[in-house]
């Protein structure tokens, strides 16, 4: 069945959706969907997994203010990260996962470097930085139907934590800001914030059937619950415009994604599969449990994504790259409380990217 664990390590194994660009859609990590095998015995799967990409269109619902691009005030986000995991195998059942992401990030922009109440004392573009742990992931799962009796499908659930390791008041320098034009040391926009701050609790369904041995079609959802309303970081977004002011403090959102797709083994290439399929990547305006206000920027991201993988003996490496096909920032809280204080229509932009490329690997010890 070596078919089927090529692509369940495309379909499930590699859930990491670090931001989407301004949309800061955080790294989620790996999540362990191997095909339940009813031989299975203790055993342990290590996993790295890359993914990178450029944001620069800026959109605000779903119009593209392609204005940016003409007058070169684009800002332009550079992130790579790079997710280490490590699996324990338990049996066909039963797996428990610890996801370690690394993240490395850069952000160009000109209104951060020069404005101050809506006026530019220099119009400078400028870049900043971030580089390190991002936030550590546990999770527990279970495959729901009995391998040995359900061998042509079966669904997996999976509970986790999500632990605020990575920094969430990453700072450098914005220029042209202090007094006299000067620079100073502030932290950074937060879609390159390296954690949001707040521990959240993750919940995963995985699903896969096989139509016949070489065709079948996969399914994930993941849900990031975080509780925590603000975080304290200073966004410094109010020294920019001062109607900002209800934006002066960053969010900890809610995050969720969702996949699905069809597969197809090409069993004369001795386990060479490839896939495609449909993504939803999303920041939701309200979340599931606790406050929703402060600053964060909503919005989701639909995306085609073709994918292929090959395995050879333990060893698999997969590749994806999902193209966007609609993206939309849609109108935040702090958006709303805005629009009734300037008695007029108020929604932020932000930037996404066209694509990503996500590149990995795996080996069963």
């Amino acid at each position: 069945m070596k078919y089927i664990l090529s692509i369940l390590l495309i379909a499930g194994f590699y859930i990491q959706t670090s931001a989407q660009g301004c949309v800061a859609v955080r790294s989620t990590g790996n999540i362990n969907m191997l095909h339940p095998d009813e031989h299975d015995k203790a055993s342990w799967l290590l996993s790295t997994t890359s993914r990178s990409f450029r944001s620069f269109r800026h959109f605000s619902g779903t119009t593209e203010n392609k204005q940016r691009l003409v007058d070169g005030s684009e800002v332009i986000n550079h992130q790579t990260s790079i997710d280490l995991a490590l699996t324990r195998i338990v049996n066909d059942r039963w797996s428990f996962m610890v996801d370690l992401p690394i993240l490395s990030n850069a952000r160009s922009s000109l209104y951060e470097h020069g404005l101050v109440n809506g006026a530019y004392i220099k119009k400078e573009r400028h870049t900043t930085h971030s580089f390190g742990l991002g936030d550590m992931r546990f999770a527990a799962y279970r495959w729901l139907l009995d391998p040995k009796k359900s061998t042509k499908g079966n669904i997996q659930a999976g509970l986790g934590i999500k632990l605020p390791t990575g920094d969430d008041n990453f700072k450098d320098y914005w220029y042209n800001v202090g007094p006299n034009g000067t620079k100073e040391l502030r932290t950074v926009d937060q879609s390159i914030q390296l954690g949001d701050g707040g521990t959240g609790f993750t919940t995963e369904l995985n699903a896969y059937y096989n139509f016949t041995r070489n065709f079948g079609m996969y399914g994930n959802f993941y849900y990031l619950i975080n509780p925590r309303e603000q975080n304290g970081v200073r966004t410094y977004r109010e020294t920019l415009v001062a109607s900002l002011a209800n934006e002066a403090i960053c969010s900890v959102p809610d995050q969720y994604m969702f996949r699905s797709g069809f597969n197809y083994s090409i069993n004369s290439l001795h386990g060479l599969t490839v896939a495609a399929g449909a993504k939803l990547e999303c920041v939701p305006v309200h979340d599931l449990i606790g406050g929703s206000g402060d600053f964060r920027r909503p919005g989701y991201i639909w995306s085609v994504e073709p994918a292929a993988a090959y395995m050879v003996h333990n060893l698999n490496f997969f590749v994806s790259v999902p193209f966007a096909v609609a993206r939309n920032r849609t109108q935040s809280v702090t958006d709303k409380e805005n629009s009734i204080t300037q008695n007029k229509h108020v929604q932020g932009d932000a930037a996404f990217a066209d694509y990503v490329v996500n590149l990995g690997f795996s080996v069963k010890f």
